[in-house]
């Protein structure tokens, strides 16, 4: 059974940083095979929206919203993803989701997100 976890939620000030870790319960990103993992948010009232996104070979994706903020990356022994976020603002203030997608684990996971507020 595969199982994602996450932490490192809470509450920031505007512009300061946060880091988010994604820790999975198996292996993962485990050559050659295709494996993505996704962080998505949630903010109340709105639809979840992703946020970044690495894969296998390295490759990163960021919102047009986080880029130049935010940065992804992943520690294969630890089995973990970190989000780093910088200069947060009130508008990430949203519970964000870590999601992998592996067609060799056998399809989608979702974790159970953590929330992250942003305010002074």
């Amino acid at each position: 059974q595969v199982q994602l976890g996450e932490s490192g939620g809470g509450l920031v000030q505007p512009g300061g940083p946060l880091r988010l870790s994604c820790s999975a319960s198996v292996t993962i990103f485990k050559f050659p095979a295709i494996d993505v993992i996704c962080w998505f948010r949630q903010a109340p009232g709105k639809q979840r929206e992703l946020v970044a996104t690495v894969a296998s070979c390295g490759t990163t994706n960021f919102a047009d919203s986080v880029k130049a903020r935010f940065t992804i990356s992943r520690d294969n022994a630890k089995k973990t993803v970190y989000l780093q976020m910088n200069s947060l603002k009130p508008e990430d203030t949203a519970v964000y989701y870590c999601y992998l997608n592996s067609a060799r684990l056998g399809g989608d996971y979702w974790g159970q997100g953590t929330q992250v507020a942003v305010s002074s």
